[in-house]
């Protein structure tokens, strides 16, 4: 059993029984959408952001992508950390179908997958908080001078990129920035560009 200090909120109640099963944490389920018209909901999740900080983990689809934007914009920025899963196709096991998009939510990730994602995300696990990377940060210039943004191409490198760190694909540029700067220094990257126009020759 894995300790977070960090309040952790999800999107469904299989997602709060999947992770209470290896993590030990305050875990708050917004319900999917209710969260936009149920004020308790977002009045529980503001108190535990001022207490101990809070970290959305929702689903990589576009429905968690609205749900985790909306709490964010409703906290101060210092209170919020995002822990990303990636995009991988399937359905979990107790629905007969997938989800409209086709993608697997927490409940279905393995658990070494959303502990790793967790601790990427600078989450306190059993009282260690991942370091930032030391080195010259990855700027939105990198980003374009990388072709990720603002040319021909760019959308399909910037999955090449997302399947590369295991992140969602619908990830925003400057939540793009802020993750890339927790998992990578600036030469690692170089590198993985570089790999990916490689592949893409």
């Amino acid at each position: 059993m894995y300790t977070l200090k960090e309040t952790i909120v999800v999107e469904g109640i299989y997602d709060k029984i999947k992770l209470s099963r290896f993590i030990e944490a305050v875990i708050i389920v917004t319900n999917g959408f209710r969260v936009f018209s149920d004020e308790r909901i977002l009045d529980s999740i503001k108190n535990m952001a001022e207490k101990t900080g809070i970290v959305i983990l929702t689903d990589s689809d576009s429905a968690g992508f609205r749900i985790r934007n909306y709490i964010k914009q409703s906290l101060p920025v210092q209170q919020v950390k995002h822990a990303y899963i990636p995009d991988i196709s399937g359905k979990e096991k107790r629905k007969t179908l997938p989800g409209k998009e086709g993608l697997i939510g927490v409940e279905g990730i393995a658990d070494d997958i959303i502990l790793d994602a967790l601790i990427k995300a600078g989450c306190s696990v059993d009282g260690t908080v991942q370091a930032v990377k030391n080195s010259r940060i990855i700027t939105k210039a990198d980003l374009y001078k990388a072709g990720l943004s603002g040319g021909e191409g760019s959308a399909e490198k910037r999955r090449a990129l997302a399947a590369a760190i295991g992140i969602p694909m619908k990830i925003s540029s400057n939540m793009l920035l802020d993750v890339l700067n927790r998992l990578l220094d600036y030469d690692e990257f170089c590198e993985i560009i570089q790999n990916i126009e490689s592949i893409m020759v």
